[in-house]
């Protein structure tokens, strides 16, 4: 019966962290749904901008503190192992949805494309770096890096193997194709708020010092001279072509994260 919850558990986390992810496009774009980036009565620029930096500070800290070794090691004493990735999905979406409830409006305008052609050219490429995001987790493990194939294997009494060293895809040419797709999504718009240009600014921020800071040292620690290698014919968000692949390159699975 504990395997069954743990199953339902995954499920719900992972629910809840896709939604809040694909709630992320519509946020931004200020379309379909109710809470928008730009929407709202907005209050003095200062209070704007210190309750939503407190905000993007929020899901920076869980973002990077949740995925290091301790805490892991600490949380799989609170819940399951097999449930350890699925709380981390949970936490990782209900940030989000902080984020979403307290956003405070910026409305001013930054730039807006007024040319149709271009705008909706924009906007293809907008949605091309949302696609390049989503077929990233694919090409790693969709349903491990969120936590889905772990409750699973619990249930049929399984264990998930530890990570290993491979390059499927996107991942012969960048080491982080899931941050990559993050960053185009948020900075390709015909229109940008001093909002948008707030949140587009932080995210790009943390997402360079995870990486640099944490991400990237962690995948030497667990990697080696693999990594190190693989460092050199892949770019770490800029795509580096004309590399050839060695029977001991790859890409981490699953150290990417969303």
């Amino acid at each position: 019966m504990s395997r069954i919850f743990g199953l339902l558990y995954g499920v719900i986390c992972y629910a809840i962290g896709m939604g809040a992810i694909t709630y992320l496009i519509f946020f931004l774009g200020g379309v379909f749904v109710p809470r928008t980036l730009d929407g709202g009565q907005a209050p003095a620029l200062g209070v704007a901008v210190a309750v939503n930096v407190a905000l993007l500070l929020l899901f920076a800290l869980q973002h990077s503190v949740m995925p290091r070794r301790r805490f892991k090691t600490w949380l799989t004493r609170v819940v399951p192992p097999s449930c350890e990735r699925s709380t981390y999905v949970l936490a990782s979406g209900l940030a989000l949805i902080v984020l979403y409830v307290g956003w405070q409006p910026m409305p001013g305008v930054v730039w807006s494309v007024e040319h149709e052609a271009l705008r909706v050219a924009l906007y293809i490429l907008q949605g091309l770096g949302w696609t390049v995001l989503v077929a990233a987790t694919f090409m790693l493990s969709h349903w491990e890096l969120f936590g889905l194939a772990q409750v699973w294997a619990h249930v049929r009494g399984r264990s998930v193997p530890g990570p290993t060293f491979r390059m499927p895809g996107f991942y012969r040419h960048v080491r982080h194709p899931i941050q990559l797709g993050v960053l185009l999504g948020i900075w390709i718009t015909p229109d940008m708020s001093a909002g948008r240009l707030l949140f587009c600014v932080a995210m790009t921020m943390y997402i360079l010092a995870a990486l640099v800071f944490l991400e990237e040292p962690d995948l030497v620690r667990e990697f080696g001279d693999t990594y190190r290698r693989y460092r050199h014919r892949a770019g770490m968000l800029l795509p580096k072509f004309g590399g050839r692949a060695t029977s001991s390159d790859g890409a981490a699975r699953p150290a990417a994260r969303p």
